[in-house]
């Protein structure tokens, strides 16, 4: 008996439900071969976890966030508002579900086959950001010349170095340098008498994100790409050749709508969740603006530079996508960041934000076909959308023309 080939017919129109960085590289990455693309989303471009995040470009520090450190934190810490890792008391049973898996992903064996997974789409992070440019978008992308973690003692500092070594051991490449309290100073003078270690890291960018990902939305527009803000989506329907979005049919459709992924993927068979991990921003004027980012990783607060201010970020919390900004949580990244940094006026904050990373429980991205085979999703990659959005847009382009899935996101099927 002889079994008929199905041949694939790649997509001459699709629909992209979410303009945000991943959304909207994948627009562009389709559009590079051709593919009549709309992007549709319910507030605007970059109006989600794209537009105030840290703005690293940094695939050597892009790892699973379910890690054995997570659970040190215990109970009291994660219900403190005040923590880095904030998860409120809670009797919502699809978050309770999430934070049981996330707990069991937390393993010393589970973050190193999670983190083998990451490594070969890591690599390809900054060639797809070089390909973007080399195509026309005019977002800045800045070399981070200086990029450092600091720490209050050497002791403190030993949680990257051995994060590091296992990075490295997973077949990621990553430089640094080893730094003295007063040699991280040297580099970055914006860090206060109170820092005692640091490491430098090599090989990073960083961006600013709203700007960036305006850019990569207009250059999408004008290869004739039509971005739709203020439809919500309700329903995708499949008609068997065709899928129908928000009144129009398409030859396929991709949900990129983040921590609201789950609302339009479930009915094509994603079960596993996406979760709001927010995080807050904020930017303040400083003495010496840094040439490059600076972590206090023991604190877990990130700060960027942004023009002629700087941006600070920082918080895991896990409540509902769609909450309030709560000011307890900017009041403990300024808590935080006080006495780290020299010259920051944290008491004249501006850009409030907080956006909602969507976090799944193993770590790992859903990226590539449902089972339906005209429905795409492109999400979940928690803190690290910046950074792998364009490669996402690469893989995930290839995948849907030639109806093969590209090695890089076979971890990452939506359906595991």
């Amino acid at each position: 008996m002889v079994c008929a080939v199905t041949q694939h017919t790649p997509p001459k129109r699709v629909a992209i439900v979410g303009a945000g960085m991943v959304g909207l590289a994948t627009a562009w990455f389709l559009q590079e071969e051709g593919v009549e693309v709309t992007v549709l989303d319910r507030t605007g471009v970059a109006a989600g976890s794209s537009w105030g995040n840290a703005g690293w470009l940094t695939p050597g520090l892009a790892t699973p966030l379910p890690e054995p450190a997570v659970l040190k934190y215990g109970i009291r810490a994660v219900v403190s508002p005040a923590s880095p890792v904030y998860v409120p008391i809670s009797t919502n049973r699809r978050l309770l579900s999430f934070l049981v898996r996330f707990a069991r992903n937390s393993t010393m064996p589970r973050w190193r086959q999670a983190m083998s997974a990451l490594v070969p789409i890591n690599s390809l992070a900054l060639e797809a950001f070089d390909r973007l440019a080399d195509g026309g978008v005019g977002g800045a992308v800045h070399e981070a010349h200086s990029f450092i973690a600091a720490y209050r003692t050497p002791e403190e500092r030993e949680v990257l170095l051995d994060e590091i070594k296992h990075i490295k051991a997973s077949g990621q490449p990553l430089d640094y340098d080893i730094l003295t309290g007063d040699e991280a100073r040297a580099v970055e003078p914006s860090l206060s008498p109170a820092i005692g270690a640091g490491i430098r890291l090599h090989g990073q960018r960083y961006i600013t994100p709203s700007d960036y990902v305006e850019s990569l939305a207009e250059a999408v527009r004008q290869r004739g790409c039509r971005i739709v803000s203020g439809v919500q989506v309700g329903t995708i329907k499949d008609r068997g050749t065709q899928v129908q979005v928000a009144g129009e049919t398409y030859d396929a459709v991709v949900i990129a709508t983040g921590a609201w992924l789950n609302d339009l993927a479930r009915p094509f068979g994603v079960s596993l969740p996406v979760q709001a991990g927010r995080g807050y921003s904020f930017t303040i004027p400083i003495e010496h603006v840094p040439t490059g980012p600076v972590y206090f990783p023991a604190q877990r607060v990130a700060c960027t530079p942004a023009g002629d201010r700087l941006r600070v970020a920082g918080m895991m919390e896990f409540r509902p996508a769609d909450a309030a900004l709560d000011t307890r949580r900017i009041e403990a990244i300024v808590d935080a960041a006080r006495p780290l940094l020299r010259g920051a006026e944290l008491g004249s904050r501006r850009d409030e934000w907080v956006g909602a990373r969507p976090c799944t429980p193993d770590g790992l991205p859903l990226i590539g076909a449902t089972k339906s085979p005209r429905v795409f999703v492109a999400g979940g990659h928690g803190m690290w959308g910046i950074t792998l959005g364009p490669a996402t847009g690469d893989l995930l382009a290839r995948a849907m023309l030639t109806g093969a899935t590209p090695a890089e996101l076979r971890p990452f099927a939506p359906l595991r």
